[in-house]
């Protein structure tokens, strides 16, 4: 679950006429990829930036490596052998415009004479935007929407819990081909084999808190850790929370979680989320049971599933989800499938809501993170 710096880029000698537009597409892919090797987790966006010469050919490079660290653009800079004077700067998002744990990059990029600047999505946070508009008062040419729709995927978790205020949720459950989570006297150890139930920890290691209902508590005794392929603990671990209003037993496993315990005495939703959000949680990966997955589903809470498939049938009434409040087909709830993966001899089927996120509302909203 560790993760790798990208393979340094080299630029070879530009044509004697360089295109600039192909440069800088080209440049904005790489920097997606530097942008990947941030973290997955935490309250700020992955960012990548790539500076590029007049002739097209690549300068320096950087990254965002997680909160309190430089942002891609400093950090550019900084891994710059030379001057920034007349420079473009390509960057995955719009460069910030005010000071958190680190200041504006807008403001470092024009004390740098960086002459344009291209990104691929305008920051929606109201504290953090407005770069674009500072840059081009300082004189700098900017250029937004470069690869737009991969920048928008790229960023999604993180651009759909700023635009909604809310953790990006993820609502994950392992079934039978039939639908059914477990047996009929309620055993499901284990209905998915070792690869699927792996994968599940890398989702677990890939969100800032897990959710589950004060039933699964009391019924399975989870753990809700991250743990390696040899079964070992990882250093960095989710928050655990619990909903529902029946307190978590002191002998429960989750008492001697790592992170600690949230315990909220609450079955609403949106208040749990919106104290997640308070607390700097950015992504939620919600386990169940299916008391706690329906009612999230019902209101329109989740925006990735994910479903573990095993070739097997169970039958029975335990199934993944409750009620949906379809009363007829016109009802149902639509999803689009994104990916199926084969883990073993289950499937990983991944979909979201048919109305994609990227649909969300592009109101302005304070508070995205730190930049």
């Amino acid at each position: 679950m560790t993760r790798t710096d990208p393979p340094l880029h080299s630029s070879p000698g530009s044509p004697a006429a360089p295109d600039r537009a192909a440069a800088e597409e080209a440049a904005m892919r790489r920097a997606l990829v530097l942008a990947a090797a941030g973290p997955l987790t935490g309250v700020n966006p992955r960012v990548g930036c790539v500076l590029l010469r007049p002739d097209g050919t690549v300068a320096a490079e950087g990254w965002h490596r997680g909160s309190g660290t430089p942002h891609a653009e400093v950090a550019a800079l900084a891994a710059l052998d030379g001057s920034a004077e007349g420079l473009t700067a390509v960057v995955t998002l719009e460069p910030c415009a005010h000071t958190g744990r680190t200041g504006p990059c807008a403001d470092a990029l024009v004390a740098a004479g960086v002459a344009r600047v291209v990104h691929a999505v305008d920051d929606p946070g109201d504290a953090s935007a407005g770069g674009a508009t500072r840059l081009r008062q300082a004189g700098v040419d900017v250029e937004g929407g470069l690869l737009r729709d991969e920048g928008e995927e790229f960023l999604r978790r993180w651009l759909v819990a700023v635009r909604r205020r809310r953790p990006f949720v993820t609502l994950k459950w392992a079934s039978s081909l039939d639908g059914r989570t477990a047996a009929a006297d309620g055993t499901s150890r284990w209905i998915t084999g070792a690869a699927a139930r792996q994968h599940v920890h890398e989702q677990r290691a890939a969100h800032d808190a897990i959710l589950v209902g004060t039933g699964t508590v009391l019924d399975d005794d989870p753990s809700l850790t991250v743990r390696g392929d040899a079964g070992e603990l990882q250093p960095v671990q989710p928050l655990p929370v619990v909903v529902g209003r029946r307190p978590v037993p002191a002998d429960a496993a989750l008492r001697r979680h790592p992170r600690g315990l949230v315990e909220t005495g609450t079955r609403d939703l949106e208040a749990v989320l919106d104290d997640l959000w308070r607390r700097d949680v950015r992504s939620v990966l919600v386990e169940g049971g299916p008391t706690v997955a329906s009612e999230a589903v019902r209101r329109g809470l989740v925006d990735d599933y994910l479903v573990y498939l095993a070739p097997t049938l169970l039958g029975g009434p335990r199934t993944a989800l409750d009620d949906l409040g379809v009363g007829t087909i016109g009802e149902q709830r639509r999803l689009r499938t994104t990916s199926v993966e084969q883990l073993g001899h289950d499937l990983l089927l991944t979909a979201r809501a048919d109305d994609d996120d990227r649909r969300a509302d592009d109101d302005r909203s304070d508070g995205g993170s730190d930049r």
